[in-house]
């Protein structure tokens, strides 16, 4: 029943707001629901931020509701204020339509548009809105809107409260709206999926439907995803993960997962897992019991990197992940995924031709150690790899037979300290 999918939602921890709770286990008990969900193309990829409110429109999806995915062509050319204390930057309409197509291919890894019997249906709010003059806008969706309510918005009010607000973003709220009407009337829309920071802008079109059609709607948001050491979720010291191979490589990806914090790791399986209750629950247990091992932070990776990248991937990262701390064979990788993971690295670059530095010189120009005699010390002390491979005199220099491709060298301090050798044009 689809009550018990409200009911994983909140054991989840993935119910921040609703309408009328009963009246939507209703509605969804009922009938299969067509239900929305809205991404605003602002940079080309979706990130994994996005990923904790897609992941819920697919559990929506497998309970046999139909998601109607919004790729915001329209919404995306004005900036959104929620959440930000500035203005957004504006990027031109062939931009705009460009990441729009690329979000086209991202969704269709997480929802099933082929489906015999719910169907994803991309839309795109452009269709509606650019058709519109600015006079219809105005005389057949702006005389319902309330300037006072529009102001209490938190995300409106904060934002005057700092500074100021254009009329460009504070009608962002109005074409969302919209946008919930629209899709009431053409596709029987009844339900709107969001984050939580979008409650005031899903409340307006909830109350638009009313106005305009005399029609009752239904809201779900989902919480902010945050971590227990105060920094923001999705970002790295490098930056934002996105789930584009080609912004954050399948590698890096699949590291992030699992660097989790023990404090998060039982949220992050709540949340992005497709497990039962039950394996999450033994998962969680094994933190608490067995934290070395990391077999929750393993599984986690795993099913997530598989999901945005594929089985394939997954396997290869996984294989260099072993790799890299002599748990398989360097040789086994192929030059891309070697490449990737070793970006992640402290490294140094070595100039073609260049006559190649002792195994010291190197470690010490990774950054790994600060001086050549700490550099022997880990020589003396057995724990100095090269590709794997011990290195036992301290006066040890790789030959070119070591660049693997003919590129890179892995070096290796103790059992987890990594870096990189690249030779470069």
């Amino acid at each position: 029943m689809t009550s018990a999918l409200l009911s994983d939602l909140e054991w989840r921890g993935l119910i921040s707001q609703t309408t009328d709770r009963q009246a939507l286990a209703q509605e969804l008990d009922k009938a299969p629901v067509n239900f929305y969900l809205g991404f605003d193309p602002t940079a080309p990829s979706l990130h994994v931020g996005n990923l904790v409110v897609l992941l819920v429109m697919r559990r929506f999806q497998l309970a046999g509701h139909r998601p109607l995915p919004l790729v915001g062509g329209a919404t995306g050319l004005i900036g959104d204020p929620s959440g930000r204390n500035e203005e957004r930057t504006l990027n031109s309409t062939d931009l705009v339509a460009e990441w729009v197509a690329r979000y086209r291919v991202q969704l269709s890894r997480f929802l099933d548009f082929d489906s015999t019997e719910n169907p994803a249906v991309l839309v795109n709010n452009l269709d509606w809105t650019s058709p519109l003059s600015a006079l219809e806008f105005l005389r057949d969706v702006g005389k319902h809107f309330s300037v006072n309510q529009m102001l209490s918005k938190d995300s409106v009010s904060s934002r005057l409260e700092s500074g100021g607000i254009s009329y460009t973003e504070f009608s962002y709220q109005v074409l969302q709206g919209y946008d919930y009407l629209e899709l009431h009337r053409r596709h029987n829309c009844l339900l709107q999926l969001g984050g939580s920071d979008q409650w005031g802008n899903i409340i307006a079109g909830l109350d638009l439907v009313r106005k305009v059609d005399s029609h009752t709607a239904h809201a779900l948001t989902v919480p902010l995803m945050t971590k227990s050491d105060g920094t923001k979720f999705g970002k790295t010291a490098t930056g934002t993960v996105w789930l584009d191979a080609e912004m954050t490589s399948p590698y890096a990806f699949y590291q992030f997962w699992l660097n989790t914090d023990d404090r998060d790791v039982a949220k992050y399986l709540k949340v992005f897992s497709f497990k039962s209750h039950d394996e999450i629950s033994e998962l969680i247990t094994s933190v608490e019991t067995n934290p070395g091992a990391r077999e929750a932070h393993r599984e986690l990776a795993r099913e997530l990197t598989t999901l945005v990248h594929g089985h394939g991937e997954c396997e290869k990262v996984e294989l260099a992940s072993r790799a890299l701390f002599g748990q398989a064979p360097l040789g086994e990788l192929d030059e891309a995924t070697l490449a990737s993971a070793l970006s992640q690295l402290p490294r140094t670059e070595l100039a073609q031709g260049a006559a190649i530095p002792s195994w010291v010189d190197l470690l010490v120009a990774t950054g790994v150690v600060d001086s050549k005699s700490a550099a022997r010390r880990v020589i003396k002390d057995g724990g100095a790899y090269l590709n794997n491979v011990k290195v036992e005199g301290e006066d040890f220099t790789p030959s070119s037979a070591d660049f693997l491709f003919d590129r890179f060298i892995v070096l290796r301090k103790g059992k987890r300290d990594l870096a990189a050798v690249e030779k470069v044009i």
